[in-house]
């Protein structure tokens, strides 16, 4: 993940021993491990919501009639089609 083998992380967690000690080394692992599932929940919420909103979008779009193409052009289906009969 971050180019650390074996040896590098042992090295680590050797260290943080020395300095927090036995007893303060779990709390800080627990709690780290809670700030990151916190972390994930609230990513995973997030492109939910958003997955979600462009799925609502999207099907706006098709209620009203709309393409994306014409969406971005600001044109709408019946104007695209008068425009065809115009040509035609």
């Amino acid at each position: 993940m971050f180019g650390l083998g074996p040896a590098e992380l042992i090295l680590i967690l050797v260290i943080a021993l020395v300095i927090f000690g036995p007893a303060k080394l779990p709390e800080m692992g627990k709690a780290l491990g809670s700030g990151i599932k916190e972390f994930k929940k609230a990513t995973s919420s997030m492109k939910d919501e958003i997955s979600l909103e462009a799925a609502d979008d999207k099907s706006q779009e098709a209620a009203d009639g709309v393409t994306s193409q014409e969406a971005a052009d600001g044109v709408t289906s019946q104007e695209a089609a008068d425009d065809e009969i115009k040509k035609g």
